[in-house]
């Protein structure tokens, strides 16, 4: 009598899909995510949307916190450093949607380089603090450098397009944020399966021998 599911060898054990089991369900959850826009309401839509933007943020948190183990409280922070730089480049300075969203990637890296490379000598509780005290930061620059930002009015980006279809309903911009979000989660998954990944493992499970074998 099967007792188990045992993996037989390494490949094996690393496969994203690892049953059929697994298969089955994400293949209907696909089904469904894919049908629920045709039959809910607008604001059903709306907070959909809200969700998904919260799932990539948190794909990227989960690298940080859940695989590396280092606990970061300023997340937020660059997520909003990345929305500004699309909202200023998109409406200032009359970039694509698409070219503005890569560029908003870049400077959130670049900011999270600005706060990363001084916190690389603390970590545990002190790591935490830095981060927390990021968040605060750069809160504090959004809502007062009302210039740039509009402050607590915030800046209203006209909707994107691809060529002359244009995403202005929550059920047209709901199929691009479900597929940001299978590309981050898809990402995420494999990069976890590569050396880089497995080196993020290591340095949660055991920092110090993680160094003395090479790692950073």
């Amino acid at each position: 009598m099967r007792c188990g599911d045992f993996k037989e060898n390494y490949i094996k054990d690393e496969e994203i899909f690892q049953s059929l089991f697994v298969k089955f369900w994400l293949g209907l959850f696909l089904a469904f995510l894919l049908i629920f826009p045709f039959i809910a309401n607008p604001y059903a839509l709306y907070v959909s949307n809200m969700i998904g933007f919260a799932v990539i943020a948190a794909v990227g948190l989960n690298l940080l916190t859940g695989f590396t183990g280092q606990i970061s409280l300023g997340h937020a922070a660059f997520a909003g450093v990345g929305g500004y730089t699309a909202a200023v480049l998109i409406t200032r300075f009359d970039f694509s949607f698409w070219l503005a969203l890569p560029c908003a990637g870049v400077v959130a890296a670049l900011a999270g380089l600005v706060i990363g490379i001084p916190s690389l000598r603390v970590k545990g509780l002190y790591l935490c603090i830095a981060t927390l005290a990021a968040q605060f930061i750069f809160e504090f620059i959004f809502i007062h450098w009302e210039s740039i930002t509009h402050g607590v009015r915030g800046i209203n980006v006209p909707p994107p397009r691809i060529g002359s279809f244009l995403l202005n309903t929550e059920k047209r911009f709901y199929f691009l944020t479900l597929f940001m979000v299978i590309l981050a989660v898809g990402y995420a998954r494999n990069l976890v399966r590569t050396r880089v990944g497995r080196a993020f493992v290591a340095i949660r499970d055991r920092d110090l021998a993680a160094e003395i074998i090479g790692i950073n």
